[in-house]
């Protein structure tokens, strides 16, 4: 898709100001915009989504339409409001453990580098969402190193500002915290009470191994200084077409060392877009 070049009045706009109306027009430059700023494409069945995610931004600025919405967006000479507008549409269903072979995999990975006698190990969460995954690197890189010496960090990014803002605060309900062990959950996080609700908040063993950046998986090449060791890049691809899909590949070939992992969603594949990845397990890939 293009990017976008438009003035205020300049494009079709709804005939109704209520905020359940929805024209073409305007869904497919909300389309062109979140694909030109993210990489994300939305497909055609994605109207109701898209209606749903932006009706509440509209109402905070007052604004009845969304042909008026999008005149604010692209008129706002500061880029705030596409980013309010990603943040939005942007999917951010996450969970501590999901999918616990990758941490399984992880643990055992570790363990034998260290052993090996690697002194230090980058670990890369490429899109964080509001923590869970970068958090849960955390707790099992701690876990396997136990006391033995290693300069470690994780870099955790997403492009949603709003969910970043959680990672920050670590802080985190009782049901989000559900599937941390009860051993885990002591040891790591501190639980607190906020007007009488059980609220978990990480502790500085893992806010100092966790740095969080907000970062465009779509516009390469990234600002990342390698080799890392190991690249979590879960359930996010699918958001993406193929030419944005092929192009991080070519960044995640380029940042990992040889020998290092990549990991990818259960529902996810890079058959076809790298001959250098080998496909060790399920959505678990070695990089030759």
């Amino acid at each position: 898709m293009m990017a976008i070049k438009h003035k205020r009045g300049t494009h079709h706009r709804d005939d109704s100001c209520c905020v359940d109306n929805l024209s073409d027009s305007t869904f497919n430059m909300i389309r062109e915009i979140i694909y030109d700023r993210s990489g994300i494409t939305l497909g055609e069945n994605k109207q109701a989504l898209v209606r749903a995610r932006i009706a509440k931004r509209m109402r905070h600025l007052q604004i009845p339409g969304y042909s008026d919405y999008i005149d604010h967006v692209v008129n706002d000479a500061s880029g705030g409001e596409i980013q309010h507008l990603v943040d939005a549409i942007s999917t951010n269903v996450t969970s501590f453990y999901r999918e616990p072979s990758h941490f399984d995999l992880m643990r055992k990975v570790i363990d034998e580098w260290i052993k090996s006698g690697i002194k230090s190990i980058r670990l890369w969460s490429a899109a964080s969402s509001t923590g869970e995954e970068p958090y849960t690197m955390a707790i099992e890189l701690l876990e396997t190193i136990y006391n033995r010496r290693l300069d470690a960090k994780i870099l955790a990014t997403d492009i949603s500002s709003r969910v970043l803002e959680i990672c920050l605060r670590g802080e985190y309900t009782e049901d989000k915290i559900a599937p941390v062990p009860q051993p885990l959950r002591n040891k790591y996080f501190t639980k607190k009470k906020d007007n009488a609700k059980a609220i978990y908040s990480v502790n500085d063993s893992l806010r100092n191994l966790v740095i969080f950046r907000q970062f465009n998986l779509s516009s390469p090449p990234f600002p990342i200084r390698g080799p890392l060791d190991m690249i979590f890049c879960r359930n996010v691809m699918i958001y993406f077409d193929k030419k944005v899909r092929t192009s991080m590949v070519g960044e995640f070939l380029r940042l990992l060392k040889p020998g290092g992992y990549l990991m990818v969603g259960h529902a996810e594949s890079i058959t076809g877009l790298s001959s250098e990845f080998k496909c060790i397990k399920p959505s678990i890939y070695l990089r030759e």
